[in-house]
């Protein structure tokens, strides 16, 4: 059995996949701006979240902050 050789892609199509890869592009640029300027400045300026122990007998729950 032998198979269709793809046709080459006219038109429409061309331009549809010349705009996804555009819209890429400028994704893939601008996650990369944003992935640097965070190293730069340290990483996340949050602060860590305090720890909170619950301990549960049953239907009771103490909590130890």
């Amino acid at each position: 059995m032998s198979t269709r050789a793809p046709r080459k892609a006219k038109g429409f199509r061309r331009f549809e996949r010349w705009l996804v890869g555009l819209a890429f592009a400028i994704m893939a640029f601008v996650l990369e701006k944003v992935v640097l300027r965070s190293i730069r400045k340290g990483g996340p300026e949050e602060e860590p979240e305090e720890v909170t122990t619950m301990i549960s007998k049953g239907g009771e729950v103490d909590v130890d902050i």
